[in-house]
């Protein structure tokens, strides 16, 4: 083994799947590839775990094949808490219901009820929403009894993915985390959370949660040659989205990452468990062994994707319009629950659109759609904060599309108040995955290898000390209780 081998990173998304190749030496990415998955629009939000597998297949043959011979290691990061139900047979019993399937809120709402805030944070570290597994596996239960009746196995994406790879059933901590039904402080799953669910037998129908640096196997003859990889390299544990991109960020207690994405998440570092009662903050595990606190809302970059079809214009053009009105919007705010929303709980609720007069002008609108996304973030960043964990004395790290938008850029960091940074380097969770592969081939710690592939910075964004945080943060919380 060389600096110079090549290790498999990969990011299964809602929309697509992403492979890519780093150098093992410096992480540098060495080629690249995507397909799409499936469209989903909520509140029900399904997908095939077969077309997965297929948009795999179709990025890695997109890779050099000379560049797939020489890969050491493989691992998969992905979208969490989808439920994938496998029976006695290893066949998926139902398309894969996603966090952004709105549709188990019912079974949520049953399941808190059953066992009050409280003790759901203190049991899973988080308050189920519509959002978890634990919830779709609920609503399952209730309305199609004969698909839990067949169930054997119940993975996630992430899990169903690596279990393609290796043929065996494994997850880990950070992904487990978010299925409300695994114990962040207790290192275990939960089975008579389960039973809340249905009444049948759990513990064989949970797969083994691996630790940072465990190797869930080696990638089967079969499965190599549907990729075009070596046969027999081993497969890292793999994890969830968001804890891969703190992974490859190499965030730290005080420091904030916000992706900015077709949703958005806030999340920070805490060496100590996190429980919210209030149902705001997931009190997640991570991918090396601490704690990830992480809010999240349903609309991000949707939101200003919409308003730019309303506008008649691209993301040049929104950013342009945004340019062209001052911080504030002059008074027009933009609520942007458009699909429901997660944080706060509000899976029925639409966007609202306040503040404006008879004189309105496009670039107000413009201006209000970012400026409401990332109040709607900030929003969720206090809300981790109210738990005790340190979030404001490092920078803010942003990732996902919204990164590559200098309007996204400058509004986090007038509103936030801090610098934000954008690291040289585009796909996060797809890097945060191929460090685990890289930590299983080399043996050495996860935050050891991110460290050393740790990417210079690509922008630093300082606030604008003259804008009134204060007044836009106040209008916007004001038009919040009337949405």
């Amino acid at each position: 083994m060389s600096d110079d081998d090549l290790v498999l990173g990969v990011d299964s998304s809602t929309q697509s799947t992403k492979a890519v190749l780093h150098r093992i030496g410096d992480g540098a990415v060495v080629a690249a590839a995507a397909a799409p998955h499936p469209r989903t629009s909520p509140p029900v939000s399904e997908q095939d775990p077969a077309a997965w597998w297929g948009a795999l297949e179709a990025a890695c043959a997109a890779l050099p094949a000379a560049l797939r011979a020489r890969v050491g290691a493989v691992a998969v990061a992905a979208q969490q808490h989808g439920a994938v139900l496998v029976d006695a047979r290893g066949a998926v019993v139902r398309p894969a219901k996603l966090w952004n399937d709105t549709e188990s809120a019912p079974e949520a709402a049953a399941l808190v009820a059953r066992l009050g805030a409280e003790g759901w944070a203190a049991a899973a570290g988080s308050v189920p929403l519509a959002a978890f597994t634990i919830t779709k596996l609920a609503w399952v239960a209730h309305h199609e009894p004969e698909a839990m009746a067949a169930t054997a196995t119940v993975l996630l994406p992430h899990d169903w993915l690596t279990w393609r790879l290796t043929g065996s059933a494994t997850t880990d901590r950070g992904d487990a985390s978010g299925t409300g039904y695994w114990s962040p402080s207790e290192e275990r799953w939960r089975p008579d959370l389960l039973a809340l669910v249905a009444d049948r037998e759990w513990e064989s129908a949970l797969p083994r949660v691996l630790g940072p640096d465990e190797t869930a196997g080696a990638l089967r003859a079969d499965a190599a040659a549907a990729l075009g990889l070596p046969a027999g390299i081993p497969v890292g544990p793999g994890t969830g989205d968001n804890m891969a991109a703190a992974l490859s960020l190499g965030i730290g207690p005080g420091d904030l990452a916000v992706s900015i994405g077709t949703s958005g998440t806030v999340f920070s570092v805490s060496t100590t468990p996190v429980r919210d009662p209030s149902g705001l903050v997931a009190g997640f595990a991570d991918a090396t062994g601490r704690y990830l606190p992480l809010a999240c809302t349903l609309n991000a970059a949707l939101v200003t994707d919409a308003v730019a079809r309303l506008l008649g214009v691209d993301h040049v053009g929104l950013e342009a319009l945004w340019a062209e009105a001052p911080a504030g919007a002059e008074g027009v705010v933009l609520v942007p629950w458009l699909d429901g929303e997660r944080t706060p709980d509000r899976p029925g609720a639409t966007g609202l659109l306040t503040g404006f007069r008879s004189d309105v002008r496009r670039d107000q609108l413009a201006r209000a759609a970012f400026e409401g996304v990332v109040c709607g973030l900030l929003a969720a960043a206090d809300a981790i904060g109210a738990t005790g964990v340190a979030t404001g004395s490092g920078v803010v790290a942003l990732v996902g599309g919204g990164a590559k938008s200098a309007a996204y850029r400058a509004t986090l960091a007038d509103l936030s108040g801090r610098p934000v940074v954008v690291l040289d380097r585009d796909e996060h969770v797809a890097a945060g995955a191929a460090i685990q592969a890289a930590a299983v081939l080399t043996g050495r710690a996860p935050v050891e290898v991110a460290a050393a592939w740790r990417p210079a910075e690509r922008a630093r964004v300082e606030p604008d000390p003259t804008v009134d945080v204060d007044a836009i943060r106040a209008r916007y919380a004001a038009a919040t209780q009337r949405a």
